[in-house]
């Protein structure tokens, strides 16, 4: 009876803690659709290396915007290209937009619901790396969710015959509208951003390289002139004859 106490004990302890685990899913009830919904937007700066390839996820809805905003701020190496290969695939792999240059931008309407891939490369710059700035996220013309679509179904079918023109309805509309209008002005201010490091990284490289060519120059002409003292120097260098020592024909 006394050894059969402990073990029980063990066992109830050890099976605790296995039903007591961590939670490995921290919203159960809900699903995907109702988890990713809202507006949201990112934006950062990347380092790519030579010939190096990065790649992003950004998740979408169906029939909301996706919009992708890139800039070259800086490059480095031997190859100075500042052309930067850009891609962006749906979640089923298909090719949405492709895009070549030191910056551009990327507005398409998702026609799928899922992870969209964002990928950038910098295979023209073989051997020296870059600097990019990244604008990116979804917005959402409606702003409601899955549940308020559901309660908004679920009242037109019951207030059919209520003035929809009321006073709440237009604080709403106007509240999103305004709201709309704050987001993208918030992506021409993060374009216009990109584009001002952008010519101040690009002020800097040239300041640098001014620089570097006046001082090699400014050696070159020193070095130069000289050489030119040294030589007409040598030119009149006389010696000393003795009478055993007289200059021949």
């Amino acid at each position: 009876m006394l050894f059969t106490c402990p073990c029980l004990f063990l066992v109830l302890v050890f099976w605790g803690r296995v039903g007591g685990g961590p939670m490995t899913d921290p919203h159960p009830g809900m699903s995907d659709q109702e988890l990713f919904w809202g507006s949201d937007q990112y934006d950062f700066s990347v380092v790519l290396r030579a010939a190096g390839m990065e790649c992003f996820w950004h998740f979408a809805h169906r029939g909301e915007r996706f919009y992708l905003n890139f800039m070259v701020q800086w490059v480095t190496g031997v190859a100075n290209d500042r052309h930067l290969s850009v891609s962006v695939n749906a979640p089923s792999g298909l090719l949405v937009s492709t895009v070549d240059d030191a910056k551009g931008q990327i507005n398409f309407l998702a026609e799928e619901t899922g992870f969209h891939q964002m990928c950038l490369s910098n295979f023209h710059n073989r051997f020296g790396s870059m600097q990019i700035f990244l604008s990116f996220g979804v917005y959402y013309d409606s702003f409601q969710d899955t549940g308020k679509l559901k309660e908004e179904e679920k009242k037109k079918k019951e207030e059919v015959s209520r003035d929809l023109n009321n006073t709440l309805t237009v604080i709403e509309d106007a509240s999103h509208r305004v709201s709309s209008s704050v987001f993208h002005m918030f992506r021409y201010y993060t374009f216009g951003r990109m584009r001002k490091s952008a010519d101040y990284f690009l002020l800097l490289s040239n300041s640098k390289y001014i620089t570097w060519w006046s001082t090699v120059l400014s050696l070159l002409i020193v070095t130069s002139g000289y050489l030119q003292l040294l030589f007409l120097k040598r030119l009149f260098i006389t010696k000393t004859c003795t009478e055993a020592e007289k200059p021949r024909c």
